[in-house]
């Protein structure tokens, strides 16, 4: 379906990098090591990291949107979680939120077929990649799970300095890429930064779809699994 494009762009987080999974896993480790099964008095992490994970994905989004900078997110998504839980956000201790800064880019759970998919790719066409994500925190990731070695280019909007969806960020990674919008494609799982974001910009798109969520009708293409990529192109 896609034999005519040459360059493929893709998203990190939630993509390919497994974010929820490293995160739960990260803030389950950190849950017993803080103590914090006794300052909430549950003795298991599952509704504290239930509860980060909505406000997280919350602030993130306002973050896309240029509505807060990156010390409000980093704030916000366990201040309002410690609230929810009905425990005073002063109560929650600075080193805890390092160490999840510290630990969790260094977590390898890949959504699966990813470096299959990947390598596969990579051997057609060439592979970039744009994130919204913190400089620091995407190096670590990319190292850790070794995943540089698949991208031509890599834009990361906080050192660009415009977030998805802006098309911006689009019109650079196009030019950073040397290359051309119909010769390119988005894939990501968010609809409005990566997918409507592509879109407006100019380049075709296709909705990395994790969440089993209905196909909207301005989006034209989707996949539940990265290994359909092998199918599409």
């Amino acid at each position: 379906m896609f034999h005519h494009k040459k360059d493929i762009f893709f998203d990190l987080d939630h993509t390919i990098w497994d974010f929820d999974l490293n995160a739960r896993q990260t803030l389950h480790e950190l849950y017993y090591i803080y103590k914090f099964d006794r300052l909430f008095n549950r003795p298991n992490s599952d509704e504290f990291i239930e509860t980060y994970t909505m406000n997280n994905h919350r602030v993130w989004d306002l973050y896309h949107h240029g509505k807060i900078d990156k010390p409000t997110l980093r704030k916000l998504r366990f201040s309002d979680t410690f609230t929810q839980l009905g425990v005073d956000p002063e109560l929650f201790p600075i080193d805890f939120e390092e160490d999840y800064l510290k630990i969790c880019p260094t977590k390898t759970n890949l959504f699966p077929n990813a470096i299959e998919t990947l390598a596969y790719l990579q051997s057609k066409y060439n592979l970039h990649l744009i994130s919204n994500g913190f400089k620091e925190a995407c190096e670590k990731k990319l190292y850790h799970s070794d995943l540089e070695k698949y991208f031509k280019t890599i834009v990361i909007s906080e050192v660009f300095g415009v977030n998805k969806p802006d098309p911006r960020i689009f019109d650079y990674a196009i030019t950073n890429g040397q290359t051309q919008k119909d010769k390119s494609i988005m894939i990501g799982d968010n609809l409005d930064a990566d997918v409507r974001g592509a879109l407006n910009a100019g380049l075709d798109a296709i909705f990395f779809n994790v969440i089993s969520a209905e196909k909207p009708n301005d989006v034209p293409h989707m996949i539940v699994d990265l290994k359909d990529l092998q199918e599409l192109f």
